[in-house]
């Protein structure tokens, strides 16, 4: 209810679209399917300040009262903020290329994806503690018992 009441309360001259598309710019450009720990750092930078202009400039028309998809949206679009930031933290943490998420500074000689399964064989789940708060990584081990862990290649 509080943040209900506190989007409807933003009256600025922007449209919650466009926080959201600025935000997918930031994380297509630097958390993308290839990304480096500079442009990581960079959107760990940016997202924050972004947040900080949807609180002041966003508007959301209408009322609480009834269906109102702009509210729907903004909450929405606040949650991705917080979301986006997380995702950034954990690809900065991950110090390798594993799967479809690329670290270029984490590349075999030959351009194919380096994994590091000694150190990142886990599932991590990132706790959001608040704005401004450090949140916290929790880690899930990763067993295989019919599957070999294996250096992918797409040669």
């Amino acid at each position: 209810k509080a943040q209900t009441k506190r989007l409807l309360t933003l009256k600025g001259k922007r449209t919650v679209d466009s926080f959201h598309r600025e935000l997918g710019k930031i994380l297509w450009d630097k958390c993308g399917m290839s990304r480096t720990e500079a442009g990581l750092k960079e959107a760990l930078q940016q997202i924050p300040k972004l947040r900080d202009r949807f609180w002041r400039e966003a508007n959301v028309v209408g009322t609480g009262t009834s269906l109102n998809q702009t509210l729907e949206r903004a909450g929405r679009v606040a949650d991705y903020m917080e979301f986006a930031e997380l995702m950034c933290l954990d690809a900065l943490e991950r110090n390798e290329s594993c799967g479809g998420h690329f670290r270029e500074e984490y590349q075999t000689p030959d351009g194919e994806a380096k994994r590091d399964d000694e150190n990142y064989c886990h599932v991590s789940a990132w706790e959001f503690k608040g704005v401004g708060e450090k949140s916290v990584q929790h880690k899930e081990p990763l067993t295989f018992e019919e599957v070999k862990l294996t250096q992918r290649s797409y040669k």
